[in-house]
């Protein structure tokens, strides 16, 4: 029998966190938790050490971790608690470590994801922001450490699955492979239809209401505004090592099929399955091999339609403003995400509108433009930039 894989999960209380152990519960035989970490949900934390009874817990800072301490004093659970993300970079790079789940959202996922990578670690990515922010470092080091990086987004998960071998690790490229063309799908979120000279009346309820997905808030507004098919996008360039020519956003609301690759003899794969996010983690985790993800397959019987149409950027010029930063560089794109996070923050507390969120993201790029960033000091410094500029532009308002 095969060794039981230990795994940590970087983001454990988030809707990927908790899909995670999910798929762990359904196979005990072949994963164990040796470690959680997670924000500041103490509760939550504490219902999940129980169940799985990890070595460590760690949460993102002192009161979020005595609160667990406090919860777990008088339970049957061991868990040693820590707190930060030094301990959680440790701990994605522990010897007894095999595999590292990073789905912690935003920025701040990546000191832990690099550590795991420098390891040389199995690294599911659901963190998009990794590469977002450090594309060319981030690649590079996987394949300076012997890494195996596997996508955990469904659109990258699919775009994987539909690839050759010979593409599957990022080392050679596209045309070489037979392959013309990454299409990347997207299911245009909860404001398809709606009037664009409506969009800056959107409600925060309105805008995390995503009509196919279960997602966190700040993922469900991206997905509003598409700056999360933006991010993506960004992403496939370094998962995939293309140029942003080679990748083709496509509109698909019943977001069945979860992306596609077209080949050079006329031939498009497509991965497709009912959106449950337990279908690209199972395939990640035993990847090669396939295991049980609790969920239910495609009834072809019960389908309506499929139906495919180019993004509209006035609509989405959030998803533009993603392409066109793609295109000029890691600075831009670093830059990109930092604004948008404040942006969406802002939004959610309640401080801009909807439509604020591209204009302050727009504002910010082009105050921040022609930065050259190249080691991860001079990435964190861009991203603390970005963010300063843009919290500016949302104190400031707009004339």
């Amino acid at each position: 029998m095969s060794k039981i894989e230990q795994l940590v999960v970087l983001g454990a209380t988030g809707s990927i966190g908790l899909s995670t152990l999910d798929v762990v519960s359904r196979n005990p035989e072949r994963f164990a938790v040796f470690a959680l970490a997670a924000g500041k949900n103490a509760d939550q934390m504490a219902e999940l050490c129980i169940a799985h009874q990890p070595k460590f817990a760690v949460m993102a800072d002192q009161q979020a971790a005595s609160a667990l301490s406090n919860l777990l004093a008088n339970s049957s659970c061991n868990t040693q608690v820590l707190a930060g993300v030094e301990a959680m970079s440790e701990l994605a790079a522990h010897a007894d470590v095999d595999t590292v789940m990073s789905a912690i959202v935003g920025a701040a996922g990546l000191l832990p994801t690099l550590s795991a990578v420098e390891a040389g670690k199995k690294v599911l990515l659901a963190n998009k922001e990794s590469l977002v922010m450090s594309g060319q470092l981030f690649i590079d080091k996987v394949k300076q450490h012997g890494a195996t990086l596997l996508p955990i987004d469904s659109e990258h998960n699919a775009i994987f699955q539909c690839m050759p071998a010979s593409l599957q690790n990022a080392s050679g490229l596209l045309a070489d492979n037979g392959v013309s063309k990454i299409l990347l799908t997207g299911s245009g979120g909860p404001f398809l239809k709606r009037d664009i000279a409506t969009l800056s009346s959107v409600t925060v309820a309105q805008a995390v209401a995503h009509p196919n997905w279960s997602m966190g808030q700040k993922i469900s507004v991206d997905s509003a505004t598409m700056m999360n098919k933006g991010l993506e996008f960004i992403e496939a360039k370094w998962l995939f090592n293309c140029h942003a020519s080679d990748i083709e956003v496509v509109i698909h609301p019943q977001s069945i099929i979860h992306s596609m690759v077209q080949y050079q003899d006329g031939s498009v794969l497509a991965q497709m399955g009912n959106p449950d996010m337990r279908t690209p983690i199972a395939h990640a985790l035993a990847f090669p091999e396939r295991v049980d993800a609790g969920v239910k397959p495609l009834d072809f019987s019960q389908m309506a339609d499929f139906t495919f149409t180019k993004p509209d950027y006035a609509r989405y010029p959030n998803l533009k403003l993603a392409i066109d930063a793609c295109e000029m560089g890691q600075g831009a794109t670093t830059t990109v995400n930092a604004a948008n996070e404040i942006a969406v923050a802002a939004f959610l507390d309640g401080q801009i509108g909807f439509t604020d969120i591209y204009r302050i993201n727009a504002e910010t790029l082009n105050a921040t433009q022609d930065i050259n960033v190249q080691t991860l000091e001079e990435i964190l410094a861009c991203d603390q930039a970005a963010r300063l500029k843009a919290t500016e532009f949302v104190k400031r308002g707009f004339d």
